[in-house]
């Protein structure tokens, strides 16, 4: 397995592969690998002949200099977990290769960055974007391969690599979870022992709104059904709950105007921790 730490030098390996006729699978993450990364390394490995696994936390992304600087970054335990799932090359730059002095240009997201995540996170989408554009150019993927449980995330970055006609293959993985349903986050890390217990609230909440739109549709009575499992726990802090429309992200209050169908309906919720913000999110008709 290579290391590369500057966009040129995995611009240059990526060149030949290419070159060589091999397919490249890519899987951006910022490190603090888990079972649900490996779930994304091991899909890109199926769609791909090499896959290259991206290591960078962004600072473009993050709205609180606190959460930036606990984000976890246990380089050495990522590198050895990409060598062990058979990864080809790791991409780990620092931030002054990726923005070094003078870096000016940001790519900015359209109208699915102005719902849920957006209005509480202001630039980061901006960030993410501008971060995952650079990251395409370094690794020059023909497919990429994202979490869905960032899932606004993943349609901005579908609908990016569209606009601007990068012929990358922008594939969303199922979310992979711990046993008691809790989504596996990077973020999980840095929950005491009491809060990862209450955290069970998120999926446990998400599950009482799918039960709620089988006999309703009100919006707000689904919402509610998530929203009283998260007040009922003491160490958790709700931001929001959503039903949206799966393609276009627009929220959704009359469900017996949609399509009740799996794929057309998703509900998100984002829920605090003491300082740690997770979220979360499902297809409100799953099969």
């Amino acid at each position: 397995m290579e290391i590369f730490t500057t966009p040129a030098a995995m611009q240059a390996w990526s060149s030949r592969q290419r070159a060589a006729g091999h397919r490249i699978g890519f899987v951006p993450t910022m490190g603090a690998l888990h079972d649900g990364h490996r779930a994304l390394i091991d899909d890109a490995a199926l769609r791909a002949d090499l896959v290259v696994v991206s290591i960078f936390v962004n600072p473009l992304q993050f709205n609180e200099a606190a959460d930036f600087d606990g984000y976890p970054r246990p380089i050495d335990d990522d590198v050895a977990a990409c060598a062990q799932a058979g990864v080809a090359a790791v991409f780990a730059p620092t931030a002054a290769a990726m923005y070094p002095p003078g870096f000016q240009t940001r790519v900015v997201p359209g109208p699915l960055g102005d719902v849920m995540e957006g209005p509480n996170r202001p630039g980061h989408f901006e960030g993410v974007v501008t971060v995952v554009a650079k990251l395409f150019a370094a690794v020059r993927p023909d497919v990429a391969v994202f979490g869905q449980k960032d899932y606004q995330q993943l349609r901005i970055i579908t609908q990016m690599a569209a606009d601007l006609d990068l012929s990358i293959d922008v594939v969303g993985h199922p979310i992979v979870r711990d046993p008691d349903g809790l989504a596996k986050s990077s973020r999980n890390v840095r929950l005491s022992p009491s809060q990862r217990a209450a955290a069970v609230v998120v999926p446990q909440a998400l599950d009482a709104a799918i039960a709620a739109a089988v006999t309703t549709d009100s919006s707000y009575d689904v919402v509610r059904a998530a929203t009283v499992v998260i007040e009922a726990e003491p160490l958790a802090s709700l931001e929001y709950v959503t039903v949206f429309d799966a393609t276009d992200l627009t929220e959704i209050t009359d469900l017996g105007a949609v399509e009740r169908s799996p794929g057309a309906v998703r509900i998100a919720a984002a829920v605090w921790f003491g300082d740690v913000r997770l979220i979360d999110n499902r297809d409100l008709f799953e099969p």
